[in-house]
């Protein structure tokens, strides 16, 4: 079977060509500073292989290639809105289809990090550019004008005497033209469509159940397949009884391979019936991991005298010898799943020498990679199609799921699907790792932070902290140091990695800092940034001006200097994947209990393509802050995850999500991250709020642990 997107291509080019040609634009994306692009007319179908191309059809629409994974954060649309602004075509003329992965022509090519726009910026701009210039060129030919007295307009090039040509008319004509060398690009006040709400080009397909997400996918021939993985981290497979699962109807075989157990048949209902009926041993070669055990491990740790220095400026041991007063505390946080709503599956169909990939991957170029290793076939020979992802959160960063559909393919020698089970997707690792962070600052007589320390532990985290971010570069003597423990535990990228926990550590501590100075939380944050604006302590990761103008725009807006009756109000903000994000969150007194009612949130981003899904970001990012501040908690006995399904792993619920405002800092500056910046100041915002209203510190996640007062608070 051909490809999905390669097929929606193929036939959209049939049915452009067939009625007399049209315009292909093919761009390289390949080097942030090369730019090439070449014109193919009336093109042989089998040979297009572009990067990411603009089509434009005779009938003047025009379709563009979208290369990097859509998972709900709107890069489908975004990328579209920025190529649409750059050639002036008529939205509602737009299509966008998403492409495969292809390795040779796409740079990039994944989602995470929250990094793609900020990579394709330029070169979607340019893309566009250049197709409106040869449009333009190709009509004032025609007319034998001047081309810098013409225009493009919706989807019109407009001489200056008012003749006017569709882009359809023009694209055989412009696919004759030399290709630009460079083009213009709009100047940001001249945009149109960049910065306006825009739906998401998804949306019509969603509604109506179109969307081939990786669970829906079939084709013919394909079996099913779940895997029984160890129960618990640490445990191997010592024996396995299929006998009786192999006599119930349609199963086609059980096969182990690694330390796993494989139920293959003929559809998701018989499989799951046989995989209750395989009898399964599992051997403890050490002991067992457990929160008991964590919890030694993370003490011991704390106090060990082995951890790797990451940041050292100035005398820390005498500013606090010396210190007025010093403030410390330490903070904690569990694993946590990921928990998106399509479990991992993929679908796998490896024949000789070749494999054809299909499914839900935020990296489709690093799973082709690892396939290509696992079972030492050429890369080039492996093709990844990419379906609709019903969620990631950077589960979908690693490649375990589909290395398993590869790999049983390869054994049984037929096309399957490898699907998890809720149980399967909490229970079977990639978790955030669990942390714990010690802070300590050192304060003068006047209140003025003199002395840093901050201590952070984690397991399987690598660095858990972020040693060049605020307040660091404030302070003149600071010591940032970790330590990682090796657990058998398996962990992996969870949104906004690390600065998820560690922001609300520091923000917490932030505040309790002001608190013990006897200054306000937000004009002791400015104090500091002033501080580096003056001059900088050693290198930073941010700027302090653009920080300043967040925290400056989000108290203004809740009126944090005049504080309603009533109400209070915790302040937070964070710098991370290059964007600033300033959050406050504010608590009503109701019937002697304070609840949340709304959080304030002013993000600088850069310029926002796309006012809608930009706003989804922040909402989204700050839902998911608030849930799993509250009530995230993973815990382990016996190396076994406790909760692995929603009855016992407690979620955020509809009517405890307060109202949001959100708003952005137009500032001009090209864009950066989105996807995540939003979510490490809201644990921060929120803990702060629970202090001014109730007095009460906050040192561990969840905060539902804390009590059943704080669990009422949304």
């Amino acid at each position: 079977m051909k490809n999905i997107a390669d097929n929606s291509r193929r036939n959209f080019l049939k049915n452009t060509f067939a009625a007399g040609g049209g315009l292909i634009l093919g761009f390289s994306w390949m080097g942030s500073e090369t730019f090439a692009a070449e014109i193919v007319q009336n093109p042989a179908l089998d040979e297009l292989a572009f990067n990411a191309f603009l089509s434009i059809s005779p009938k003047g629409s025009v379709t563009i290639f979208s290369p990097n994974p859509e998972i709900g954060q709107g890069i489908k649309t975004a990328f579209a809105v920025i190529v649409a602004e750059e050639l002036d075509v008529d939205w509602k003329d737009v299509i966008v289809k998403q492409a495969n992965l292809d390795t040779k022509k796409y740079e990039r090519q994944l989602t995470g990090g929250s990094g793609a726009i900020k990579h394709s910026w330029e070169r979607l701009r340019k893309a566009g550019a250049t197709a409106k210039q040869l449009l333009t060129e190709a009509a004032a030919r025609k007319w034998g004008v001047s081309a810098s007295t013409c225009k493009a307009q919706k989807g019109f090039i407009i001489s200056s005497t008012g003749q006017k040509l569709s882009f359809g008319e023009l694209a055989e004509a412009a696919a004759k033209l030399p290709v630009p060398a460079d083009v213009k690009l709009k100047k940001t006040s001249e945009f149109s469509l960049i910065g306006k709400t825009i739906k998401s080009v998804d949306n019509k397909d969603v509604l109506l159940g179109k969307p081939v997400f990786g669970l829906d996918y079939k084709t013919e021939g394909m079996l099913y397949a779940q895997i029984q993985r160890p129960p618990g981290f640490g445990q191997k497979l010592k024996s396995f009884d299929a006998t009786e699962a192999k006599k119930l109807p349609g199963i086609v075989d059980v096969v182990s391979f690694g330390n796993k157990v494989a139920i293959v048949g003929k559809s998701t209902w018989q499989v799951m019936k046989a995989r209750g009926v395989v009898k399964m041993e599992w051997t403890n070669e050490k002991e067992l991991e457990s929160d008991e055990m964590h919890n030694k491990i993370f003490t011991d740790l704390m106090n060990s005298d082995k951890a790797e220095v990451r940041r050292k400026d100035g005398d820390v041991e005498a500013a606090f010898k010396n210190a007025h007063k010093v403030v410390q505390a330490e903070y904690q946080c569990p694993f946590l799943p990921h928990n998106p709503m399509e479990p991992m599956n993929f679908f796998a169909d490896v024949k000789g020498d070749k494999a054809r990939l299909v499914g839900p991957t935020q990296v489709p170029q690093s799973a082709q990679g690892a396939v290509a290793k696992l079972l030492n076939i050429p890369v080039d020979n492996i093709t990844v199609e990419l379906t609709k992802m019903g969620g990631g959160f950077g589960r979908r960063l690693n490649n375990d799921y589909a290395l398993e559909a590869a790999e049983l393919s390869s054994i049984i020698k037929a096309p399957v699907k490898v699907m998890w089970t809720r149980e399967d997707d909490m229970g079977g690792g990639i978790y955030r790792p669990a942390v714990r962070y010690r802070f300590k600052a050192a304060l003068d007589k006047d209140g003025n932070m003199t002395g840093f320390m901050l201590r952070g532990i984690g397991m399987n985290a690598g660095n858990a902290t972020r040693q060049d971010n605020f307040p660091v570069g404030a302070v003149e003597n600071v010591l940032v140091d970790s330590l990682d423990y090796k657990s058998d535990i398996t962990t992996g990228p969870w949104r906004a990695p690390i600065t998820n926990f560690l922001a609300y550590a520091e923000q917490a501590f932030m505040d309790e800092v002001a608190f013990a100075a006897g200054k306000d939380p937000v004009q002791f944050r400015l104090d500091l940034l002033a501080k580096v604006k003056q001059s900088p302590v050693g290198k930073i990761t941010y700027e302090p001006d653009r920080f300043e103008k967040v925290i400056k725009a989000v108290t203004e807006k809740s009126g944090w200097s005049k504080p309603k009756k009533g109400f209070s109000q915790g302040f937070s903000v964070y710098f991370s994947h290059n964007s600033y994000v300033a959050q406050i969150a504010e608590m009503e007194l109701k019937k002697g209990k304070p609840v949340l009612k709304k959080v304030y949130a002013v993000t600088d981003c850069g310029i926002v393509i796309n006012q809608s899904g930009a706003r989804n970001q922040i909402y989204g990012a700050i839902v998911d802050g608030l849930g799993h501040a509250m009530y995230g908690n993973l815990t382990f006995k016996d190396g076994k995850p406790q909760e692995t399904n929603y009855n016992a792993y407690r979620l955020i619920k509809y009517n405890e999500v307060p109202e949001i405002d959100a708003s952005f800092v137009d500032n001009g500056i090209d864009p950066t991250g989105l996807g995540e910046p939003a979510l490490p100041p809201t644990g921060g915002a929120l803990a702060n709020a629970i202090f001014k209203a109730t007095g009460k510190r906050l040192y561990k996640q969840p905060f539902s642990l804390e009590g059943e007062e704080v669990e009422q608070m949304l």
